[in-house]
């Protein structure tokens, strides 16, 4: 079984925001946000995507990819 891969960091420092910042947009709590950008959440909330990939300007697969 494979995994999915987390790849906010690197749309974050191609957008040039912080995490701090997205957060506040997004209406989440850093806390969650490290939780998601690390890899260790165990879902992510739809309505939470479409609100990323607004203020990142980017596809959930910007964000998200799957490794074997």
């Amino acid at each position: 079984m494979g995994e999915i891969k987390i790849n906010l960091d690197v749309i974050l420092k191609l957008r040039g925001i912080t995490s701090k910042e997205l957060a506040e947009k997004i209406g989440i709590t850093e806390a969650n946000l490290s939780i998601l950008k690390t890899g260790k959440a165990r879902g992510i909330r739809f309505n939470t995507l479409i609100k990323i990939c607004y203020e990142l300007d980017c596809q959930p697969g910007d964000i998200l990819e799957y490794r074997k």
